[in-house]
């Protein structure tokens, strides 16, 4: 059974950091598709930032250069590193894993006030 837990998200400043992570259990986050989704309020859903099981990144045109996504295999633990966060970054966070099965976190709460 796959068990994805985010770390909690919090409220920030525009322009601040904030980091989160995903823990998984049942799963070797190294030999998955990982991603990062969010939801903001009326919106729908869209991938942020994903990382192959062979590495590569891929980024949204609104967080290039911003967020960055990595993994750790010793934690097995997927991260979302968000830099110059701006108010239109509020949104639902949820960790994802994406291939060969797909499965979702719980989503945790990032809200950038301006």
């Amino acid at each position: 059974q796959v068990q994805l837990v985010e770390s909690r998200g919090g409220l920030v400043q525009a322009g601040g950091s904030l980091r989160l992570s995903c823990a998984a259990s049942g799963i070797i986050v190294n030999d998955y598709a990982m991603g990062w989704y969010r939801q903001a309020p009326g919106k729908q859903r869209e991938l942020v930032a994903s990382i192959s099981s062979g590495g590569r990144t891929n980024y949204a045109d609104s967080v290039k250069g911003r967020f960055t996504i990595s993994r750790d295999s010793t934690a097995n633990t997927v991260y979302l590193q968000m830099n110059s966060l701006k108010p239109e970054d509020t949104a639902v966070y949820y960790c994802a894993a994406i291939r060969p099965v797909f499965s979702w976190g719980q989503g945790t709460q990032v809200t950038v006030s301006s």
